[in-house]
């Protein structure tokens, strides 16, 4: 029986075009009708999760920032936080602030980015409306990196958009000779870093677990590198047609693609099961 399902946004859940279907507004509201609880489960921050689906009555939790946060879609609490050490940003930003990169901090549901990086954003490789939901998303400071952690709460995850094969290679090897990290993508420039502990896996079952309800019972969808962990977690996972290989490496089942509502059409028929 489905309980819940956690769903990934952007290529998953949204179109391209970063809009919620019609097909998908649907399946939210059959959802509901049968006491199944809807998560968003993105790298995104609480405040960059559409609010017409934060709104809505099957959605009560989000989990954010790739799994480093669990929180009360409604109120905004936070249930789970599993931040990365400051002393580690640091350490990260001050080995690879040479190359010309970005360094985006999540914090305070903010993405903090170095106003003399921000331009980086329009010349790596992006779609247009990618590229205008980053932007748009962001906000500049002009003081040092170590004056900003002075100033922010938790960080919860850090994005880096590179240009190069070389500058990705240095990038990696630099998270990936820190214990404390993990890294995952969404895109082929750029890796998101969040503490080893945090995933989006971890935290479908740890929400799980809070909630009383087996993983057995969950579906969850994604499209990309960064969907794995949780496409393992759940009971059914299910990568898009359009996910990258790794993705439906992970998945027990496809479905079609995000432009076709394939999270809609797959979960009506599981839901269509329900007594």
């Amino acid at each position: 029986m489905v309980k819940m399902v956690f769903s990934d946004l952007d290529g998953t859940f949204l179109t391209p075009d970063k809009i919620i279907t019609a097909e998908n507004r649907n399946m939210l509201d059959v959802a509901y009708a049968r006491g199944v609880q809807f998560v968003p489960c993105t790298g995104r921050n609480l405040s960059d999760i559409p609010s017409e689906l934060l709104a809505h009555p099957s959605v009560s939790y989000a989990v954010c920032c790739n799994g480093s946060l669990v929180v009360n879609a409604k109120t905004g609490r936070v249930l789970q936080e599993t931040p990365i050490e400051k002393r580690t940003v640091l350490g990260l930003y001050n080995e690879l602030s040479s190359l010309q990169i970005t360094f985006d901090v999540f914090a305070d549901r903010r993405v903090y980015t170095e106003r003399s990086r921000f331009g980086y954003i329009d010349t790596v490789e992006l779609s247009g409306p990618t590229r205008d939901f980053i932007k748009a998303g962001r906000t500049l400071f002009d003081c040092s990196m170590e004056e900003l952690m002075t100033q922010t709460g938790p960080v919860c995850r850090l994005n880096i958009f590179y240009h190069t094969k070389e500058d990705c290679d240095l990038v990696w090897d630099a998270v990936d000779r820190r214990a404390e990290l993990r890294r995952s993508t969404s895109l082929p420039c750029n890796v998101e870093i969040t503490d080893a502990c945090a995933h989006k896996g971890a935290a479908l079952e740890w929400l799980c677990g809070f909630l009383g309800v087996s993983t057995a019972d969950v579906v969850a969808f994604g499209d990309n590198e960064n969907d794995t962990t949780m496409l393992r977690a759940a009971g059914d996972g299910v990568a898009m047609e359009n996910a990258v290989h790794a993705c439906k490496l992970a998945a027990d089942h496809l479905c079609a693609s995000c432009t076709e509502s394939g999270v809609s059409r797959y979960l009506m028929g599981r839901l269509g099961c329900l007594t």
